[in-house]
């Protein structure tokens, strides 16, 4: 039996679709059920039982003996949100519960962590433990995110396997829900639809032009895949990066956009919120050696193809769910 919480998001969904595909259907989904808009991302897939993310330790300890895998997706992801209270209850103390049980039952675990952890990337995007309590998140949620992987790497008692997760900017099906944190492809697509045209973010730092705001674009199949990888492998405990180890522009991403939906080009910029202008990240580029050297070794998929499938295949079709 493997645990996938966060089971109803964007990317612990598509992980259930992926565990689906190679044959694993003995799976205890948790999350908050209670939203209908994120219904129909487990609807249809393979599991043995839900389970409300607030019975979930109580749920484990009547039934760990089942229980062979965690999968630690859930979290509060808006980075707009800025109540450090509700960061403080579901990314850092409820990790920290799974952490413990994960330690009492003999469980390995592997959580989502963020590339918001890195903040303005003074220190780089290396994921070595050495500087994980020097780096200076811009926002709470990538605190809530680096308290924790503080708080674990202190620990003198840990799972026999864990690694945490550092998401950079995951696209792709299943993110319909997440409104203005969704991907910009997804804004791309919609904005392009209606209007024929896409506006971006203006620089606001002299040495980035419009539109050439750089970030680590990783497709969430590819995602999924390195989730598969430390499954399976149990291998090297850690903290590891989860990017393309490439930074790409904002305009190169819209451009594909334009080009996956067959239409020309027009592209604009309006200025960036201001109750995001001062947390903004300009450039995001993972270091990807440390998963290369514990073993991983499939190609992640290039943008130009990554956006095109999620148009053509998804998008484009109304939506459709992975």
């Amino acid at each position: 039996m493997i645990v996938v919480t966060g089971a109803a998001g964007f990317i612990a969904s598509c992980l259930v679709a992926k565990l689906n595909e190679e044959g694993y259907n003995d799976l205890v989904l948790v999350d908050d059920f209670s939203r209908e808009d994120r219904k129909v991302n487990y609807e249809g897939k393979k599991y043995t039982q839900l389970v409300d993310r607030e019975n979930f330790i109580t749920w484990l300890r009547a039934n760990e003996n089942q229980v062979q895998f965690i999968f630690h997706l859930g979290a509060r992801t808006d980075t707009t949100e800025f109540d450090q209270a509700i960061f403080d209850k579901l990314n850092l103390n409820y990790t920290k519960d799974i952490w413990n049980a994960c330690i009492e039952f003999g469980l390995p675990l592997v959580y989502a962590s963020s590339a918001a952890t890195y903040g303005e990337g003074e220190l780089g995007y290396d994921d070595r433990h050495d500087i994980v309590d020097e780096l200076k998140p811009l926002n709470p949620y990538g605190e809530s995110k680096n308290e924790f992987d503080k708080w674990a790497l202190k620990q003198e008692k840990q799972p026999f396997f864990w690694a945490g997760l550092k998401f950079f900017n995951v696209y792709g099906p299943n993110e319909y829900h997440k409104g203005r944190m969704a991907s910009v492809v997804f804004h791309a697509f919609n904005q392009i639809e209606k209007t024929e045209a896409m506006k971006l973010f203006r620089s606001h730092r002299e040495d980035y032009e419009n539109g050439h705001q750089q970030r680590d674009f990783v497709y969430v199949k590819d995602v999924v895949n390195v989730c598969m990888f430390h499954m399976e492998s149990r291998k090297h405990s850690g903290l590891y990066n989860l990017g393309t180890g490439k930074a790409r522009t904002f305009l190169d991403l819209v451009k594909a956009t334009f080009k996956a939906l067959n239409k020309p080009e027009d592209i604009s910029f309006v200025d960036t919120p201001a109750d995001i202008r001062d947390k903004y990240q300009y450039f995001t580029e993972a270091n990807m050696q440390k998963l290369i050297d514990a073993g991983y070794n499939t190609p992640f998929t290039e943008l130009e193809d990554g956006v095109n499938d999620y148009v053509q295949n998804y998008l484009q079709k109304g939506p459709t769910y992975y």
